[in-house]
């Protein structure tokens, strides 16, 4: 079972051998001691978030990051109600994407992609537009690596009234976010990002009073969050309908194999030491960072080397041959490649 290759890239992530070991076994979804797993990881996603389980709760959802993001947006905002998206990347504007195929009303405060959103001017579009109910943004955002100042958002949001959302997908686990102190209502993850798990759910950490209030206002029937969490909670760990068994296994032992390395701020140590060294040894090639301010340490964006002419796809093959697989670049008008 060794890897033929490790990967640098923003997720899915290299995986360990005992987490792999961890899909050899074939779980039936109904047994009790699989519905014990699944509220174990609840109870665990909450203390690594930082809440207490009277105020908050986990909810897991099949499918990937963005499954859950959209379970969010289209669960609890309102047919009457509306969001301010504050954007800085692809992953902002998937945001967009979601509420324009939803039918949800939105704003978009858009910032350049080495740019994180300011909360000066997030206050200016809620005082200009008391209709604004609830606020989303990217924490890593995973085009170019950067991290935003969630906390500073938050604290605008909550003077207003406003519900918050965050995509932390490739920062929770990697990253501290204490989401009762900053005041987040509703954080998304997914299992194969700094947890180390594999592909096939994400999870939302919700405020259970903000929760409360969505039901009814969800606009799909497999994403609904409300019913999602409602049939967790009275059937005892019950996924409402089939749940990727094997994955939620191996996730299980992500989070032991985590905690037993020291938990976030043991991870969070070990990715920053990695992203150091990655990028002096980046630059000793060549390769300058994109961005000058912001650098998260989960994800870095690479711009080629001046004066060079090569195609990423030979570069790939070349390096993956060597025994690593990286990522292409996902701006519009450079040229990068990201490395995790």
């Amino acid at each position: 079972m060794a890897n033929e290759y490790k990967l640098l890239t923003p997720g899915p992530l290299t995986t360990t051998r005992t987490v792999k070991e961890e899909m050899l076994f074939d779980h039936c979804t109904w047994d009790e001691d699989y519905q014990q797993i699944t509220q174990k990881i609840r109870r665990q996603l909450l203390e690594l978030a930082h809440v207490n389980a009277d105020d908050y709760t986990a909810v897991l959802m099949q499918g990937s990051g963005t499954f859950g993001v959209e379970s969010v947006l289209t669960s609890v905002i309102g047919k009457d109600e509306k969001v301010l998206l504050c954007t800085n990347g692809a992953y902002g504007d998937r945001q967009a994407k979601i509420c324009d195929h939803a039918g949800i009303a939105y704003t978009q405060y858009a910032e350049p992609y080495d740019r994180i959103p300011d909360a000066a001017k997030v206050e200016e579009y809620l005082t200009a537009d008391p209709s604004i109910t609830h606020v989303s943004m990217i924490h890593s955002e995973t085009t170019s690596g950067l991290l935003n100042d969630i906390q500073a958002v938050a604290a605008v949001a909550k003077a207003h009234g406003c519900t918050f959302m965050v995509d932390a997908m490739s920062s929770f686990g990697g990253v501290d976010i204490p989401v009762a102190d900053w005041g987040i209502d509703f954080l998304v993850s997914s299992a194969n990002k700094c947890i180390q798990g594999v592909p096939g759910f994400s999870f939302i950490i919700c405020n259970k009073a903000k929760l409360e209030a969505s039901k009814g206002k969800a606009r799909s029937l497999s994403l609904d969050l409300w019913d999602q969490w409602n049939t967790l909670e009275k059937a005892n760990g019950k996924w409402r309908y089939t749940s990727p068994t094997h994955v939620v296994l191996a996730f299980s032992k992500a989070l032991d194999e985590m905690f037993a390395e020291g938990g976030i701020p043991a991870r969070s140590a070990r990715y920053a030491l990695n992203n150091h060294l990655l990028i002096a040894r980046m630059k000793a090639l060549g390769f300058r960072v994109f961005l000058n301010d912001h650098q998260g340490p989960i994800i870095t964006t690479f711009l080629y080397p001046e004066g060079t002419a090569f195609d990423f796809h030979d570069m790939y093959e070349f390096i993956k041959e060597r025994g690593y697989a990286i990522y292409p670049g996902k701006l519009t008008n450079e040229d990068t490649v990201r490395l995790g």
